[in-house]
């Protein structure tokens, strides 16, 4: 496991107030934060991938052969 120092500004130390408010200890805060910001942005690819995905009329007709060779589709 690494350490992680960080340099933190007004707004961050309002935030990590928040998020220590309830208890937790800063390290756990930030832990916290980190994962909650990683799903975020991993949800918001995978968000992207959808809608380019849906776009594309190959993509769209290789889906639904897909499908149909599962049984999924009449």
């Amino acid at each position: 496991m690494s350490t992680l120092n960080v340099r933190t500004d007004e707004a961050m130390d309002r935030a990590l107030a928040a998020l220590t408010a309830n208890g937790r200890t800063k390290t756990e805060a930030v832990r916290y934060a980190l994962l909650h910001a990683y799903r975020d942005e991993v949800i918001r690819q995978a968000r992207e991938d959808s809608e380019r995905l849906a776009a594309d009329p190959d993509d769209r007709a290789e889906m639904l052969a897909i499908q149909r060779f599962l049984g999924l589709l009449d």
